[in-house]
């Protein structure tokens, strides 16, 4: 701080998500059958063509992958069904193996890519447990580092996060 004038910290991609902007959005697309049209992961699984924008980094027969548009921590990922299902009972076991199956599998990319010191993964099941897109389960996956939580998110209410979300999808799919 020079003068005591706080320094600026410039976060671009967060105005899409405090204004909800459309236009910064992958264009819609037609969804198949028991699924939202609606729904940004439905929207990513009917639409390859534009996985790069959407930050799609890969997709099963059972699951998708996702980048956190607006992440927790640097590597933040999403980790759903491909079907549109918000209940824990409303998924196969098959569901749920690949499920935890996908789990494992990018929080071993994301030690080998990114060398965290810990991850926090969970489901928000609901709108009251916090769940932001409550009709389709998603698992959270954040990569942590000793010392991630400063004084930015301690006394300014903000998080900073280093790395933009293109650089970490090239990383992640290997382009």
């Amino acid at each position: 701080m020079e003068n005591n004038k706080p320094e600026t910290l410039w976060a671009p991609w967060r105005m899409a998500y405090i204004t909800e902007d459309e236009a910064v959005q992958p264009p819609m697309v037609v969804v198949g059958p028991n699924a939202d049209s609606n729904c940004f992961i439905c929207q990513g699984i009917f639409d390859e063509q534009h996985d790069r924008q959407r930050f799609i980094v890969r997709r099963t027969e059972l699951t998708i992958t996702i980048l956190n548009r607006f992440p927790y921590n640097n590597g933040h990922l999403l980790v759903a069904p491909r079907c549109h299902c918000g209940r824990l009972d409303g998924l196969t076991e098959t569901e749920k193996l690949e499920l935890v199956r996908e789990i494992d599998r990018w929080t071993g990319i994301l030690e080998q890519k990114m060398n965290p010191d810990g991850f926090n993964i969970g489901l928000n099941l609901g709108l009251s447990a916090g769940a932001g897109l409550p009709g389709h389960l998603h698992w959270h996956i954040v990569p942590r580092w000793n010392g991630d939580t400063n004084f930015m998110t301690t006394i300014g209410s903000a998080k900073v996060i280093p790395q933009s979300l293109e650089t970490l999808w090239e990383i992640l799919i290997g382009v």
